[in-house]
């Protein structure tokens, strides 16, 4: 093969698949929420300083010895069982041998022949309500390596002056879910990608055993792809998109990839088993390094862990505990809301679904949660580059700003000020509305006054409303609005100025 075969075009999206069947193959780590480390008592937490979070164990000091975090293991457990897995009765870690900075052992402890969790599957809803079938082939423990910073302009180890290594990472809990080869997907091979990687996230995060916030990595996605020409039964060779974080980015990942093994093999080329790096800006993908089988990695038993072994009990108390699966939640949440399906999708999509439904349940209207939570808390949260639920705005204020308004003391948009102001910390929604003096104006004679004097201001105004274009009515608005600071009623304003024209509304 030349080097001009294997840098062929990329065909098309459409002509890719006009010759080619793709086959997928994801394998999602899920970092865990648990206190501590996977065997040892370090720290489990992100963003304290460099090599803060350690111990000799996670170091991989001589003469330490590893213990199995517990929590790590039912946490393991309850994921395999949600996704369908058979637990193993019996299971047992095993070192994957391989030499890289960040791995202070030169060894990987995780789980080869024997893991925990084997022979499962997941549903996943596409955009349009159908449901494909994800088979899984395994889910295992093991731990977490480094995290290398190379510096330079790159920021890749190409290239770099020198690296740092950062410790807190390694040795933190980790599960690999990992797929069978998915087949049959065609076209929407694509959107198939980014609905597992964010279904195994819901599942996570419903099951509460990670933080699942992709762009901190606590769940990433390694996407291998291969292409089959049409009619033909044999796999081809795979590529791997290495430690992609976002849904967004898995979908566009594997359309690449399609198009670039299309490209190089109607070129007459053969594809390089190899990983690959996604690369944002370009969506595009590059070249790593050699793919290594498992015999590359040298896997043998942990001589220094025993076994893990089940029960039937603890398996069946663990699937008790299971909450109700998302999708299924999500299904029975939209029905009962009456969300229109993209006022639902947009929800999902904002990750307030928690919190929509905490506030329904408090009593609020769905249509009242959701219009504070994806408008004026949202709007809040953008502009403080904060998560909306990070700005601390209980179900219950919702309640009581809603309440103040029903019973006419603010307007909206008093009401979005007051909000703003309790995220200061100025108070609950009363308090807010009293101190600062922000009830509507209400009395007649002090609406009745302003109105006037709208009116003498704009004459033209005026004469419109009297030739029947009552929409006019919203410029003599306007300047009452100013003159009460914004605390007067709108309808009540449009009620008084009918009323002084002699028009009935």
């Amino acid at each position: 093969m030349t080097d001009t075969i294997a840098e062929a075009a990329p065909l098309s999206y459409e002509e890719a698949l006009e010759r080619f069947d793709p086959v997928l193959g994801f394998e999602v780590h899920v970092e865990l929420n648990t206190a501590t480390k996977m065997f040892s008592s370090a720290p489990n937490a992100f963003g304290d300083e460099p090599n803060t979070n350690v111990n000799p164990v996670c170091l991989g000091l001589p003469g330490t010895l590893p213990v199995v975090n517990g929590t790590a293991v039912e946490s393991a457990i309850r994921l395999g069982l949600a996704l369908n897995c058979q637990i193993a009765e019996s299971c047992r870690f095993a070192r994957k041998q391989y030499f890289y900075p960040d791995t202070p052992k030169n060894w990987q402890t995780s789980q080869y022949d024997e893991p925990i969790a084997y022979d499962g599957y997941l549903d996943v809803e596409l955009d349009d309500g159908e449901v494909f079938r994800v088979e899984i082939e395994r889910a295992h423990m093991e731990e977490d390596a480094g995290k290398l910073t190379h510096a330079g302009t790159s920021g890749r180890i190409q290239g770099a002056d020198y690296s740092l290594v950062d410790y807190n990472r390694s040795g933190v809990p980790l599960i690999e879910i990992v797929t069978k080869p998915i087949v049959g997907a065609g076209e929407r091979a694509p959107e198939i990608a980014r609905a597992y990687v964010s279904a195994i996230r819901d599942v996570v995060k419903s099951l509460d055993i990670s933080e699942a916030k992709m762009e901190r990595g606590n769940v990433r996605c390694d996407a291998n792809v291969s292409l089959m020409p049409k009619g033909s039964s044999e796999f081809g060779t795979r590529s791997e998109t290495k430690n992609v974080n976002s849904m967004r980015a898995v979908e566009h990942a594997v359309i690449y990839e399609i198009r670039r093994h299309a490209g190089v093999l109607s070129a007459g080329g053969s594809i390089v088993q190899e990983t690959r790096h996604w690369q944002e800006t370009s969506r595009t993908t590059t070249s790593g390094r050699p793919k290594s089988d498992a015999d590359d990695y040298r896997y043998f038993p942990e001589p220094d862990l025993v076994p893990v072994v089940t029960t039937q009990d603890w398996i069946e108390r663990l699937r008790a505990e299971l909450p109700e699966p998302p999708a299924q939640r999500r299904r029975r949440l939209r029905e009962a809301w009456g969300y229109a399906d993209k006022e639902f999708r947009d929800v999902v999509a904002a990750d307030l679904l928690d919190e929509i439904e905490e506030t329904v349940e408090k009593g609020a209207s769905p249509a009242v949660a959701r219009k504070w939570w994806m408008g004026e808390i949202s709007r809040l949260a953008n502009a403080r580059d904060l998560e909306p639920a990070a700005l601390g705005v209980a179900s219950a204020t919702i309640i009581e700003l809603n309440g103040l308004i029903e019973a006419e003391r603010i307007n909206d948009k008093i009401a979005r000020q007051v909000l703003e102001f309790h995220v200061d910390g100025e108070g609950s929604p009363e308090a807010i509305v009293e101190a600062r003096g922000l009830e509507v104006v209400s009395d007649d004679g002090a609406l009745s006054a302003a109105v006037e004097k709208a009116m003498e201001e704009n004459p033209d105004v005026v004469e419109k409303v009297k030739g029947g274009k009552l929409k006019a009515i919203g410029a003599l608005i306007g300047p009452v609005m100013k003159e009460t600071k914004g605390q007067a009623d709108a309808g009540k304003v449009r009620e008084i100025v009918l009323e002084k024209l002699g028009i009935e509304g």
